[in-house]
């Protein structure tokens, strides 16, 4: 059935389906596991790091970028696909600032994403972006928000949520956390790091964390500072198994 609807994205499926769409969207699920997570006044974007080749240049493979100097953007899916959306929203972004003299807020360049996702869902000769973006940043009032959009050109506010490969077993641990106190970085950090470590395995060189704090940019988490979280967990689960044991 599906090979009569697929071959172009203008064309419904008779059940409702728009099967370009469900493809990008299987190209999210294989991409790298990507987490963000909105504290009281501290936002963290954690992305599970892939090895790269031995001869590739580290610094080239990227999937937190920077779109303004208080928003940030952290996605999985195809590379490719997002350095057109980073352009793209980027470019916004000064425009915004330009025209109107004041920064954009989050809600306004999640929207502008979702909106430019939607309209390759609906036009001939073109193809969805298979990506999904998880975009962190403070609004001009200083209130933080975290937002993801999905190739389909939905998008939604979260408290915390994640995307790509093994997101439901990431999601799964955020919900039944959701009651923590995340009024520090690094409870924030901590958090972040223990949702991707039920998907990546734990070494320090496995991961990508960056945290958006009002006023004072984006900072990258030092791989020193997130192996000491690592040890840190680990003597946690291994304390809260003996506890287990004992009862």
């Amino acid at each position: 059935m599906s090979e009569r609807y697929d071959r172009a994205i203008t064309v419904f499926s008779p059940d409702g389906r728009v099967l370009q769409v469900e493809y990008a969207q299987e190209a999210v699920r294989k991409g790298s596991t990507v987490v963000g997570i909105r504290g009281e006044d501290t936002l963290v974007l954690g992305v599970e790091k892939r090895t790269v080749q031995e001869l590739q240049v580290e610094r080239t493979v990227r999937k937190i970028c920077s779109l303004d100097e208080h928003i940030i953007l952290a996605f999985a899916g195809l590379t490719a696909d997002a350095r057109i959306i980073v352009n793209r929203a980027r470019i916004e972004c000064q425009a915004h600032r330009l025209t109107l003299e004041d920064p954009v807020s989050v809600g306004y360049i999640s929207k502008f994403v979702a909106e430019l996702k939607q309209k390759y869902t609906q036009s001939s000769g073109r193809r969805p972006f298979g990506i999904s973006c998880i975009i962190a940043g403070f609004d001009p009032d200083g209130s933080p928000h975290l937002f993801q959009t999905e190739p389909s050109g939905v998008y939604y506010e979260w408290k915390a949520n994640a995307t790509g490969r093994g997101d439901k077993a990431v999601k799964d641990f955020l919900e039944k956390n959701n009651l923590l106190k995340l009024d520090s970085e690094d409870s924030v950090i901590k958090l972040a790091l223990k949702a991707l470590l039920e998907v990546v395995q734990p070494d320090k060189n496995n991961f990508e964390l960056v945290v958006l704090k009002k006023g004072q940019g984006v900072v990258k988490v030092e791989d020193e500072v997130i192996g000491r979280h690592i040890t840190q967990i680990s003597k946690d689960n291994e304390e809260e198994k003996k506890k287990a044991k004992l009862l």
